[in-house]
């Protein structure tokens, strides 16, 4: 596996070999991906991998027409092979008057942000095996837990190099460790199935594999026996594990992309009240080891800090160069890639802030709700945001959590909800992106 600083001259390397060749521009990016992964079931090693694989891809522009090529060889008669092909490609594509690097007086000129994104170590598979087996072990000594589906330890590794012909340059490298268990409880019909994870950047950070086992484990077993329930207009409260969807769809409905094409829900919400005023979803980029953590975007622009929403008000979309251009507005360092195509556009390590109230407090007011912990299917439409998906949790009834309930329908429309979100005050840092517990009263719930 090549060091950052050796992928980094390969990305150079090529874009001098385009510039050669008779491109006006070019982008290059590296990607190598190591992982060893193991895989336990019934107390047996079920699986062993290891991947390792490196891709290197170019996009070169000429005048106003672009091509984008990648290889996984890295031979060097094949990469001079590949810039000449993809310059015949751009020679004959379309021209795209928004096409072209990002502005090169927004390019990071100075030293990346440190984010602690790479700890160095390179586990033994015995250590990975260790890991799973106790994660399995944990959750099938959870009463109630009949089968297992088995318990996984990963490490890995991954160096990223970006080069452009117009100044910019780097590269960094990241670590990446993640435990998880899914078991079964019960038998025959009523067998339910549920899993737990934790995914970090420095092994050190990971939760022990006897709590990611025990929370597989008791998932499982508090979803036996689900009854039946009065369908209707009610308040739906998301877990954490799952609340986070929301976000989802909020960024893919803020992407400048989305918001050129007119297919947003949110095409006119800009610097208008989207949320209630006690929300704000910030985007943090150079969070200390954080999963997505990243000191410049796919297009060489500088990351930082973002508070999309202040108040409950929306305050920029997040735009790589070419939805930018189109917009007539600049790109916000939210540029991502691969190895093949233009760049689109990610948040890093997203968040809801904190609300003011415990979880206990914000359901106890609820009569007849549901509280969910698992979402089935992607029925969401991002043009209209009519939202609606399959769904199990637990029933709500005077203010308590009480028995599991399944195959239900959750429905609404992601303006109205996220008008009516109310955050809880339980926000953990466990994923890429995290929110605290949430309540959204403007929804219609059918049951299975």
């Amino acid at each position: 596996m090549l060091k950052p600083s050796q992928a980094q001259d390969r990305a150079d390397a090529l874009i001098s070999q385009a510039k050669k060749a008779g491109a006006d521009a070019a982008d290059a990016i590296y990607v190598c991906d190591a992982s060893t992964q193991v895989q336990m079931r019934l107390g047996n090693l079920e699986d062993v991998e290891r991947s390792e694989g490196e891709e290197i891809g170019l996009r070169v522009f000429v005048g106003k027409r672009s091509a984008t090529v990648s290889s996984s060889d890295m031979d060097p008669e094949i990469l001079s092979s590949l810039v000449g092909r993809a310059i015949d490609m751009a020679k004959e594509a379309p021209e795209d008057q928004y096409a072209g690097l990002a502005p090169e007086e927004l390019l990071l000129k100075s030293d990346p942000h440190p984010i602690e994104g790479d700890d160095g170590q390179n586990p033994d598979p015995e250590l990975l095996r260790e890991l799973a087996l106790k994660a399995e072990d944990a959750a099938r000594s959870v009463k109630g837990v009949t089968n297992s589906e088995g318990g996984g330890a990963n490490a890995g590794r991954t160096i990223v190099a970006l080069a452009t012909s117009h100044g910019f340059s780097g590269a960094y490298s990241t670590s990446g460790y993640s435990i998880s268990a899914s078991v079964i409880a019960g038998q025959g019909d009523g067998m339910e199935r549920d899993y737990a994870y934790d995914s970090a950047r420095f092994l050190e950070d990971l939760q022990s594999p006897d709590t990611i086992g025990r929370e597989a484990g008791e998932r499982a077993v508090s979803r036996l026996n689900p009854v039946q329930f009065q369908s209707g207009a009610m308040p739906v409260v998301y877990d954490p594990r799952v609340g986070n969807s929301l976000l989802g769809h909020f960024v893919g409905a803020i992407s400048g992309a989305a918001i050129a094409r007119k297919t947003s829900f949110l095409l006119d919400a800009l610097d208008t009240e989207v949320f209630n005023s006690a929300i704000s979803i910030i985007d943090c980029p150079h969070r200390k080891r954080g999963l997505r953590s990243k000191a410049f975007d796919g297009e060489g622009l500088p990351t930082a800090k973002t508070k999309l929403i202040d108040q409950g008000r929306l305050t920029q979309w997040i735009m790589e160069s070419a939805s930018a251009r189109q917009l007539g507005l600049q790109p916000t360092g939210h540029a991502s890639r691969g190895v093949g195509g233009a760049p689109g556009v990610s948040v890093t390590n997203l968040h809801m802030g904190n609300g003011s109230v415990s979880k206990a407090d914000l359901i106890r007011d609820i009569k007849h709700g549901v509280y969910i912990t698992e979402l089935i299917g992607m029925g969401v439409n991002q043009v209209t945001g009519d939202y609606s998906r399959g769904a199990s949790g637990f029933l709500i009834t005077d203010g308590e959590i009480g028995p599991p309930v399944s195959e239900i329908t959750i429905a609404g429309n992601l303006k109205d909800m996220f008008k009516s979100l109310v955050a809880a005050d339980d926000l953990e840092y466990r994923y890429s992106i995290n929110v605290p517990t949430l309540r959204a009263d403007s929804m219609t719930v059918a049951g299975g």
